[in-house]
């Protein structure tokens, strides 16, 4: 042991993976300790907005006292719904296909290359995307655009979500249930799908959670409402939108409302990401 403490080759070693050490717990101490600040700003700031008519009451006219922001709740929460019932399925079937037939198929592997672009590509290019196909087309901004907006940017993440939970599956459970004679597409479903069914629904549900708090896709696709409305082929108020506008406006009341609506869509994001971690988590095998 002295001999290997005496060993310059080992002290220099033993320096440069103590430097390291000690830079990457600094490194972790920086980033924590910026995001309590955000966290602590946002919950000193959000709590004092939360009141029974930021849940009852409409967002207030410019220059207006009091309000709230059911109209924004309402829509984010209709839009976020129909973009789940939309990818979900959508992206699961896009992910057994790809672990089933992809792994020498050339339009599974473009498919693949296409996912992964999607899935880095900014938030507002998809939004100017449906802004040109759909919005420019029909000539009105609408619920059912920021829909789409929203499917777009969660489809890639169901699909590798899934694509990679089912490569999980040991080839030794599919090879028994191939034995006893059961087709490829029962295979698929009810034992290769069914064995990573947490991963699949943690995938679905991260995705809700990187939606939800999406601004640039909704300016070009749903714009906003200051009136409460359930029409989806209108424009429709939502959540990231008019924190983004009551930020930067010079009323108090509307920055308060801000802080409200950033600090709910902070608990939702959380809650979604506990679900995902927990309730659903994938149990490893004893």
């Amino acid at each position: 042991m002295q001999a290997t403490a005496s060993n310059p080759v080992y002290r220099r070693r033993l320096l440069a993976h103590r430097a390291g050490i000690a830079l990457s717990v600094l490194a972790m101490g920086i980033g924590l300790a910026m995001l309590a600040w955000i966290l602590a700003t946002l919950l000193i700031n959000g709590f004092g907005a939360l009141s029974w008519n930021l849940f009852t009451a409409d967002t207030p006219a410019p220059g207006g006292e009091g309000g709230g922001l059911r109209n924004a709740i309402v829509g984010s929460l209709m839009m976020v719904g129909i973009s789940t019932l939309v990818s979900t399925p959508v992206g699961i079937l896009a992910g057994i296909y790809l672990a089933e037939y992809g792994e020498n198929n050339r339009f599974a592997q473009v498919t693949r290359f296409v996912t992964d672009i999607m899935l880095s590509a900014p938030s507002i290019v998809i939004g100017l995307f449906v802004y040109a196909i759909y919005v420019a087309k029909v000539q009105h901004f609408s619920g059912y655009a920021g829909s789409i907006a929203l499917s777009l940017i969660a489809i890639p993440v169901v699909v590798r979500t899934t694509d990679n939970m089912l490569r999980l599956v040991p080839n030794s459970l599919l090879e028994a249930a191939y034995a006893l004679g059961a087709p490829h597409w029962k295979v698929a479903t009810t034992v290769r799908l069914r064995a990573v069914k947490a991963g699949v629904v943690t995938g679905a549900l991260l995705a809700v959670a990187r939606v939800s708090g999406e601004t640039a896709p909704l300016l070009f696709t749903a714009l906003n409402n200051q009136f409460f409305s359930a029409d989806m082929n209108a424009p429709m108020a939502n959540l990231p939108v008019v924190i983004y506008q009551f930020a930067m406006s010079p009323y108090d009341d509307w920055r308060a409302l801000a802080w409200g609506g950033a600090l709910l869509v902070t608990f939702a994001v959380l809650l979604l990401n506990i679900l995902s971690r927990t309730l659903f988590s994938q149990k490893a095998p004893r």
